[in-house]
């Protein structure tokens, strides 16, 4: 059986081409990774950023790192739900 993340909060670049995914993996630790996408390219987001491996313990922690990591986060509202 595959175990999944569940995204927690979705910030997505005001521009609509980059987003940063904070998640719960299945052992109660949290991540972070920034995704890119092309709208021209159908394939969908790609992992841009190769945070994801970090492990934090709580979802602030992870969100803290993410705005620190990831600069582009500075210049979005307040962070989107799924």
């Amino acid at each position: 059986m595959a175990h999944t993340n569940k995204v927690m909060k979705s910030i997505t670049a005001v521009d609509g081409s980059r987003c940063v995914d904070v998640f719960l993996r299945p052992d109660a630790t949290y991540g972070f990774e920034e995704f890119r996408r092309d709208t021209e390219d159908a394939s969908g987001w790609f992992p841009i950023g190769f945070y994801g491996e970090q492990v934090f313990a709580s979802e602030r922690e992870a969100l803290d790192t993410a705005k620190v990591s990831v600069k582009w986060l500075e210049s979005t509202g307040p962070a989107q739900r799924p």
